[in-house]
């Protein structure tokens, strides 16, 4: 699936991690930024894997958010293969529940870095895109600016209601 004038490529290493990385896309499309969203497995298409990497930029692309689980190898190789940042996404997997991914995408050598969010947390690797391409866009970066004030806003509601509530009660309507 592409969008007209992608400026996020978001790649998984199998469809099974779309359910993880559909954060990503959705925070991209509530922010309006048209994205490329495709299966890229390291292991099972490694020449795809080297294609997309070099060819990313030439596209346009800006960030790649890698998602992979298991040994998770395609943040990393395809790190190493473009210009581009890459934002690692660790995918819980069944055995490890993603420890597995997350350590492999970190430990990356000297010289190749992959930024990495927390397992499963394709929504922040999302915004971390966003970020990165917000500070060379001034429109952006007032979204990014006006997202974060909603947050911070959510937070003072919620403090509210609890002030209002007290704790028993709040927890008990949470519940």
């Amino acid at each position: 699936m592409t969008n007209n004038n992608p400026q996020i490529g978001i790649i998984m290493g199998s469809d099974s991690d779309l359910p993880t990385m559909k954060d990503a896309i959705a925070i991209c499309a509530e922010f309006g930024i048209a994205t490329e969203i495709a299966i890229v497995s390291a292991h099972r298409t490694p020449q795809r894997m080297v294609e997309y990497a070099q060819q990313a930029h030439h596209r346009g692309i800006k960030v790649i958010i890698a998602g992979a689980g298991g040994a998770a190898h395609l943040p990393g190789m395809v790190a190493s293969l473009t210009p581009l940042p890459v934002i690692g996404v660790p995918v819980a997997t069944r055995n490890l529940q993603g420890v597995d991914s997350l350590y492999s995408i970190v430990q990356m050598p000297a010289g190749i870095p992959v930024a990495t969010v927390a397992i499963g947390n394709a929504k922040n690797a999302g915004l971390l895109a966003i970020q990165i391409l917000a500070s060379h866009q001034p429109n952006l970066l007032q979204q990014v600016q006006n997202y974060r004030q909603t947050l911070a806003q959510s937070v003072m509601d919620k403090q509210e209601v609890l002030d209002t509530l007290g704790y028993e009660e709040y927890l008990a309507q949470k519940l």
